[in-house]
């Protein structure tokens, strides 16, 4: 079955439908949703018909003809303001950042400015500036972080795919939260320039969609060196493909999973996807490497490099910064030079864990939160009777991909569950094929896929023993 992506690239190409018509229908979705949903923070109507108006001319076509593009609001686009979802950054950009030029040059349209959590630095999207970004699964709840916006878009109809930025899990994160597929690249795999910074040397900008082959075309579309984006990185030798999934060796991290605050529920339908993969032919055996394991030291490589980008505006009072961000940053800004490099230290010992285990395993299976109900307003979730501060559930298992440099991929589960579960595949450096392909088979084998929002019948979601929709 064709994602959206794909259908209306095909259609549009063949002569089928015009770019305009489909421009339009999605604008009128995105009219009627987005006050409820805050997703947007911009709806640029005319430029989005007027670069339809242009493929249907002939003057532009490619692999995303066609296509609207939700665009993450840190991502600079020419002539469009860049707040990056702050109270007062406001870069007006006279060209383009690189990613946005391919999409444009493959046919894609960009159709409007998608909210975030402030500055990208947090995994609510609960921005005191522009409001809550609501998750259209249930609004009373959040839709993750930092591209909540995003992954709402995608989520509502409101766009058949968007891009976001992933520096610790807001691709993944959102995309969990949302029932829909997000892809965190290889470091360097997708250029920067022209992407506000959270952290450089965790940065990566990534899509969110519908379908793994929708997200594939996006992927296809925004990879690639650029020499202007002192992170890019040319490609090395990728790893070799699997033929079937019932040559795929897969490892499941147990040091990973029992430090990350996670609910009964989400363990119990991790456990039973896992039992799936074996009905399939996969090998998942579990891996008990104790150096796979979150630790608190990660935030002295994320919040030391947030703060460097920041320090010049935060002793400013007439740029004020949200209560979230400016303790955050606050904490960050007493960091020293040997904090950064201790955990510059620990990063070293978890990339060379983790190419041992890439030696023995093609991928790490992981559940991509601990828990997917956030309560917008409300700073823990629940878990399992325990109030816990929201960040490390919705955190954990997607953070720590980041300071490895890999790419991963959050999946939608055919499972029951206000939103559905979501597990992440974990590949190798350069491995985005590998977890591209092996997420096209998963949604071919029936046990993943993404299902349109449906209203809560309950708190806690559809009950256990009742078959997805």
């Amino acid at each position: 079955m064709l994602g959206p992506v794909e259908s209306i690239s095909l259609t549009v190409r063949n002569g089928t439908r015009t770019a305009g018509d489909v421009v339009e229908e999605y604008l009128e979705v995105a009219r009627v949703r987005n006050p409820d949903l805050n997703a947007f923070t911009e709806i640029d109507r005319d430029g989005a018909l007027r670069q339809a108006s242009l493929i249907d001319g002939g003057t532009r076509t490619g692999p995303l003809a066609g296509v609207p593009i939700a665009l993450k609001d840190l991502i600079d686009h020419a002539g469009h303001v860049n707040t990056a979802g702050s109270a007062f950054y406001r870069h007006r950009p006279a060209v383009s950042a690189t990613v946005v030029d391919r999409l444009e040059a493959a046919g894609a349209i960009i159709m409007g400015r998608t909210g975030l959590h402030e500055f990208a630095f947090g995994f609510s999207s609960e921005n005191p500036w522009f409001g809550p970004v609501r998750n259209p699964w249930d609004t009373d709840l959040s839709p993750g972080g930092s591209s909540g916006g995003s992954a709402v878009a995608v989520a509502a109809g409101m766009s058949p795919a968007a891009i976001g930025t992933d520096t610790g899990g807001s691709v993944r994160v959102p995309a969990a939260l949302c029932g829909i597929v997000g892809l965190k690249v290889t470091h360097g795999r997708i250029p920067l320039t022209g992407v506000f910074p959270l952290a450089g040397s965790l940065d990566t900008v990534g899509p969110l969609a519908l379908t793994t082959g929708d997200t594939r075309l996006l992927y296809e579309a925004m990879k690639g060196f650029d020499r202007s984006d002192p992170w890019s990185a040319p490609v090395a030798r990728p790893p070799r493909q699997v033929r079937a999934l019932e040559y795929l060796r897969v490892a499941v991290p147990l040091p990973w999973l029992e430090h990350v605050e996670t609910t009964g529920v989400t363990r119990r339908r991790f456990d039973r996807f896992c039992g799936h993969l074996r009905d399939l032919g996969v090998t998942v055996e579990p891996v008990t490497d104790p150096a796979l394991a979150p630790d608190p030291i990660l935030f002295n490589l994320v919040g030391t490099e947030a703060a460097a980008v920041h320090r010049e505006w935060f002793a400013d009072p007439t740029k004020p910064y949200g209560d979230d961000l400016r303790d955050r940053l606050g904490q960050a800004m007493d960091n020293t030079a040997a904090d950064y490099l201790e955990a510059v230290r620990w990063r070293a010992g978890m990339v060379q864990a983790a190419r041992e285990l890439f030696a023995r395993y093609h991928l790490i299976l992981i559940p991509s939160v601990g828990h997917p109900r956030k309560r917008i307003g409300v700073d823990t979730i629940d878990i399992d009777g325990t109030p816990t501060f929201y960040r490390l559930p919705l955190s954990g298992y997607t953070a720590l991909v980041n300071v490895l440099g890999c790419p991963a991929i959050s999946l939608p589960v055919l499972d029951e569950g206000i939103p559905p579960p979501s597990v992440q595949l974990v590949g190798p450096w350069w491995g985005e094929n590998l977890l591209l392909g092996a997420g096209e088979e998963l949604e071919r084998s029936g046990i993943v896929g993404s299902r349109p929002p449906v209203e809560p019948t309950d708190p806690i979601g559809i009950p256990e023993g009742v078959p997805a929709g």
